[in-house]
């Protein structure tokens, strides 16, 4: 079983502080499609989620870029 990820809170507690910059750098550099999923479960569960439609937008959009399917180039 996996540990749950501490990036997501962390990145709450940006959201919450109104460090609104720091939390979309945070977002745009997330380490999973697991990770970026918890935090959009946390930030509904505190009702952060509607208030921030950047926020919101960039976890959308992160999720999407993530999910993708990766573009190789041959050596």
């Amino acid at each position: 079983m996996s540990r749950p990820s501490i990036w997501a809170p962390k990145v709450v507690a940006l959201v919450k502080g109104g460090n609104q910059q720091a939390a979309l750098a945070q977002i745009k550099v997330a380490p999973s499609v697991r990770d970026v999923q918890q935090l959009r479960d946390l930030l509904l569960k505190h009702k952060l989620l509607g208030k921030n439609l950047s926020i919101d937008q960039a976890t959308a959009d992160q999720i999407d870029a993530l999910s993708a399917p990766r573009l190789h180039r041959s050596p």
